[in-house]
């Protein structure tokens, strides 16, 4: 069985876990279930060479039903159909705006300020793009099951101007693409996305 095969099982033990936490009644069973999320961690820890401190202050435990995070990103096109990417400090490596999504925010919101902040630009939200499980796509792998956002956003004024946080700020020609961070987005979906948009689609790709 392969390792990314492995690592999502492990995310459906822990989810599992966190589930019978949260809706277990009886002492004999929250011990259960608490050893069992230990072991998940200590797992995932392993898997994706991430500390077992990090993931333990991250995945604080749950007082809800535990569901999937949630990526929202922009696809933006300047007059000439160049790309527009941020270089990420954290790796020094390339990807199309965006983050976590906020709460209290809606996903356009998200997106209109993470390319802001990131790269200067205000937008307009056109539509969204695709919806992505990173399970179904050659990321890297993680310790977190997320779904990714992509919305077609336009330029309404601004200066490319990278945020604190980036290393960079700039467009790029489709064929011409820098080095991606692939944890954030896939040369194959850059181009996926890229093709949409240019083929004037109105589907939205999903999964």
């Amino acid at each position: 069985m392969k390792d990314d095969q492995n690592l999502e099982f492990v995310k459906r033990i822990k989810a599992l876990a966190d589930t019978g936490l949260v809706y277990a009644e009886d002492e004999y069973n929250k011990e259960r279930y608490e050893e069992l999320r230990k072991i998940s961690l200590e797992l995932l820890s392993h898997m994706s060479q991430k500390p077992l401190r990090v993931l333990s202050d991250f995945f604080m435990p749950e007082k809800d039903y535990p569901t999937v995070k949630v990526d929202v990103r922009g696809f933006v096109l300047n007059n000439v159909g160049e790309i527009l990417m941020a270089k990420e400090k954290i790796d020094g490596k390339w990807t199309i705006p965006g983050g976590w999504a906020d709460i209290g925010y809606t996903p356009s919101e998200v997106v209109v300020k993470e390319i802001e902040e990131e790269t200067g630009l205000q937008c307009s939200v056109n539509r969204l793009l695709a919806v992505y499980d990173k399970r179904m796509h050659p990321h890297p792998p993680q310790p977190f099951y997320i779904y990714k956002l992509i919305f077609l956003c336009n330029v309404e004024k601004g200066d490319l101007r990278p945020g604190f946080d980036m290393d960079g700020a700039a467009f790029f020609n489709i064929n011409e693409l820098p080095e991606l961070s692939k944890d954030r987005i896939l040369e194959s979906q850059v181009k996926q996305l890229y093709t949409m948009v240019k083929n004037n689609g109105v589907n939205v790709y999903f999964d």
